[in-house]
């Protein structure tokens, strides 16, 4: 698979919120930084990251609005909408993969924080 299918893939994994499988596609020092939050480094952290703040979500479908590669950075411009139990949200998100060896080994992803809040708190 080529990093933009690679990318693809994860993407669309994500709507089986399976923690497990979600941070195999990390290489084993990869970095999740999902900003404005703290990094998290290293597979078995990002599982355990991914699967505590999904623990209260019941669905997600993420949509690929636009995806490019340049020199092993894929850039993903994403919908992603979930469902949980704190409420419902459509987030608009854009995220930066850097690439190595088929994995990914540094994902930033960029959101607005307060519509996420907002969507959670009903606010």
């Amino acid at each position: 698979m080529n990093n933009i299918d690679t990318v693809k893939a994860f993407v669309a994994d994500w709507s089986g919120l399976d923690a497990e499988n979600l941070a195999s596609y990390f290489t084993e020092d990869g970095t999740y930084f999902n900003i404005p939050a703290q990094p998290v480094t290293g597979r078995e952290n990002i599982r355990q990251f991914i699967a505590g703040f999904t623990a209260t979500w019941s669905e997600t479908n993420w949509d690929i609005l636009n995806i490019t590669e340049d020199n092993g950075i894929v850039y993903c411009e994403r919908l992603d909408r979930t469902r949980t139990t704190n409420g419902d949200v459509d987030l608009p998100c854009f995220g930066v993969f850097e690439m190595k060896d088929g994995k990914i080994h540094v994902w930033r992803d960029y959101f607005d924080m307060g519509t996420f809040v907002n969507a959670m708190t009903g606010s």
